[in-house]
């Protein structure tokens, strides 16, 4: 009997807690709340965007295109390979 009122609390408890954290999470106050501090992000995002300085691009034809196909020393591995040989 005992066992059954712990259990039965237990989802009292459970369905309460889920039912007033929805409620809270859907309310207008808070629905209000989050759209206010989105809105605000946004000004302080925009705000900040004004203070940042431009660097020049100094990376131009600094990378070269390396073709694999074309080096033949190059040995491509797998790791299930490298497992089976033991090298």
């Amino acid at each position: 009997m005992f066992k059954e009122i712990k259990y039965l609390f237990f989802v009292i408890v459970i369905f309460f807690f889920i039912f007033f954290t929805v409620r809270f999470y859907f309310s207008d106050e808070n629905l209000k709340k989050s759209y206010r501090s989105i809105s605000q992000l946004d000004e302080k995002i925009k705000e900040s965007e004004k203070h940042l300085i431009m660097l020049n691009n100094n990376t131009d034809n600094i990378i070269e295109f390396v073709e694999y196909k074309n080096d033949k020393k190059i040995k491509k591995f797998s790791f299930w390979e490298l497992i089976y040989n033991d090298e």
